[in-house]
């Protein structure tokens, strides 16, 4: 690798790594213009899904995104999101400087003979989704009476006039959706370069980036899903090795503020129960009857599971227990990263109070400590990935194993222990 090339990936390295930094930067700078800077806010804010795209540097502009929703009369409505919100100015009257903010506006749409109108809603309930307006002209005579559930109906005054809230069915193209369609179309890609290898150059070894995916492949099946399910490998092996570069590449997209990453998916907990619902569908599915003879009837001692069921109680718990931990697991770490660097961002706006010499002084520090666990979150990336793909395989595998293999199993487990008792018993 020449010196030329070698500087130019590092250039695009580091603009990877502050535009990672500028989403929060600009965010925060913008709040910092408040009385109050919401750190709660600009955090979930950031981590959380939406209807548009931040650009990054000018968090104010967003890539519009596809609202796709169903009225309450059942008649769909298609619309783009840059509809839901308006860029106002407003001027400080003592400084005079110039502040911009996004104000969600209501979004009327015809269709037919009737009048629909949305709004990207800021009531506790439903906040920051898009929900239907209906006209609520009787809102005053309403409020005397009680519905079924003894609540009072709630309204919402938009543009001085009264409307009550109805959540729609909504099938939206959010930031969230767009990323996981871009990280399935990367993942595609990925693979597809390898496959077209082999079908132009035969069994020649691949260079550069194939070689690099090739040897990802060999690693994950050859030391994880091989070495664990042995014949079994495979019948699983796409799913595993799915699963495998899925969540990396996911990772080390929301690592990317800049488009096409930036979305924080393997941060949402949503997506991860996906993920961690798919392998629990596959090792009940192919369990046999070892397995499930093992949950409702295992081998310990009768007491303990007649006639009280105590030990196939816990033997089903267990069976909900794993993919709960690989969905928390992947959810915790990543979710967790993506919130140190934020902090650590902050920090800088926090102690901005404190004069010019101490902003400094945390400036470095924060941005110094930023970039380092940007750098070890995508280690924590392929992580991650690596250890759900491993405890899958292994979950797997203890579920379509053998009685034999079982048993053999348990022969290496006692082995040791017996040559252990006879040299004591020598000695």
């Amino acid at each position: 690798m020449t010196n030329k090339s070698l500087r130019s990936r590092l250039l695009l390295l580091m603009a990877f790594i502050f535009g990672g930094l500028a989403t929060p930067c600009a965010f925060a700078e913008e709040h910092n213009e408040e009385d109050k800077l919401d750190v709660k806010e600009i955090i979930f804010e950031h981590l959380g899904d939406g209807y548009g795209w931040e650009v990054p540097f000018v968090h104010q502009y967003r890539i519009p995104l596809p609202v796709i929703v169903k009225a309450n009369d059942g008649s769909w409505h298609c619309f783009s999101s840059s509809r839901l919100t308006e860029l106002i100015e407003t001027e400080d009257m003592n400084t005079g400087k110039k502040q911009h903010h996004l104000v969600s506006v209501p979004v009327y749409v015809k269709k037919g003979d009737k009048d629909y109108t949305f709004y990207l809603s800021k009531s506790e309930k439903n906040k920051n989704k898009v929900v239907q307006l209906l006209p609520a002209a009787d809102a005053d005579a309403a409020i005397d009476k009680i519905d079924e559930k003894n609540n009072l109906p709630e309204f919402v005054d938009v543009e001085g006039v009264k409307y009550t809230e109805y959540k729609p069915f909504d099938i939206s193209i959010t930031k969230n959706v767009l990323a996981l369609i871009i990280a399935a179309i990367v993942v595609t890609l990925m693979m597809m370069s390898v496959v077209r290898w082999y079908r132009r150059n035969g069994m020649k070894a691949p260079r550069k980036g194939t070689a690099f995916l090739e040897m990802l492949v060999e690693f994950i099946y050859d030391g994880v899903i091989k070495n664990t399910l042995g014949k079994r490998a495979p019948k699983y092996a796409p799913y595993l090795l799915t699963a495998f570069f899925f969540i990396l590449v996911m990772n080390l997209l929301g690592l990317i503020v800049i488009f096409p990453g930036g979305a924080n998916l393997t941060g949402n907990i949503a997506i991860t129960i996906v993920l961690a619902v798919l392998t629990f569908i596959v090792t009940n599915i192919n369990g046999n009857k070892h397995y499930w003879k093992e949950i409702f009837w295992p081998d310990v001692p009768l007491f303990l599971k007649f006639p009280l069921p105590i030990m196939q109680f816990i033997e089903i718990f267990g069976i909900f227990t794993k993919p709960a931990a690989l969905c928390v697991r992947l959810f915790a770490n990543m979710m967790g990263g993506h919130m140190i660097v934020i902090t650590l961002i902050l920090l800088i706006f926090i102690f901005a109070a404190f004069g010019a010499a101490v902003a400094s002084g945390v400036t470095v520090v924060s941005l110094l400590f930023s970039i380092f666990m940007l750098l070890l979150d995508v280690l924590v990336s392929f992580i991650q990935a690596y250890v759900f793909t491993m405890l899958s395989t292994i979950f797997i595998s203890l579920s379509t194993e053998e009685h034999e293999e079982h048993a053999a199993h348990k022969e290496e487990i006692r082995t040791p222990e017996i040559s252990v008792s006879s040299e004591t018993k020598t000695a």
